[in-house]
């Protein structure tokens, strides 16, 4: 549906552009676009390079097991249905520490992973447990320490200062990351009072 509805819009907008005469513009936008597009990607592979260089380092020298202890009170308490050991609990752990350092590419495949190890927890059921739900509510509200897309975005445009908006974000995501967890909670309950297990 949403490939349709932007199909129609680009087909909206090359026959107005048509009617007005604004054809060279609307050309000289498309290959603009295109070249900048390709600019922002190599500049952001750049600093997906570096940063997943950085997390595989972490991960030999034994920081992401810190973290992963660091973190364990946190997950066990979020998601007490889940068995201490399953490999669910080590996919959500490594799916927030690549959120934790910006890496959103990174944590797309093993965010994927955990929701699949928390459906085999479902037994497989199409309809999503409260484990799946929290996951999604904490993947989604993730706190991030250095937001590394957009700071690569930022020097892509020749930011004067691309890493000043750090502070304000990670005061914006601890409120969402917080604030989510809380309607997180509250819609649980809501569920189990109408007798939804």
């Amino acid at each position: 549906m949403v490939n349709l509805i932007w199909v129609a819009l680009t087909i909206i907008g090359f026959i107005f552009a048509m009617l007005n005469g604004t054809m060279e513009e609307v050309n000289k936008a498309v290959f603009d676009g295109g070249k900048q597009a390709i600019t922002i990607c190599i500049g952001l592979v750049s600093v997906l390079v570096f940063w997943l260089g950085l997390m595989k380092i972490a991960e030999e020298s034994g920081l992401l097991k810190i973290l992963s202890k660091l973190f364990q009170p946190f997950l066990t308490f979020l998601f007490p249905k889940v068995p201490k050991n399953h490999p669910a609990l080590g996919y959500i752990m490594s799916n927030m520490v690549a959120n934790l350092f910006g890496l959103g590419n990174a944590a797309t495949p093993l965010g994927i992973k955990a929701m699949e190890q928390l459906k085999v927890l479902n037994n497989n059921s199409q309809d999503v447990s409260d484990e799946m739900i929290t996951f999604l509510t904490l993947n989604t509200c993730a706190i991030t320490l250095i937001p590394t897309t957009v700071i690569g975005i930022r020097m892509s445009y020749h930011s004067a200062n691309p890493t000043e908006i750090v502070g304000v974000t990670i005061l914006a995501q601890i409120v969402s990351f917080i604030g989510g967890l809380m309607i997180n909670h509250l819609f649980a309950k809501r569920r189990h009072r109408k007798g939804r297990k």
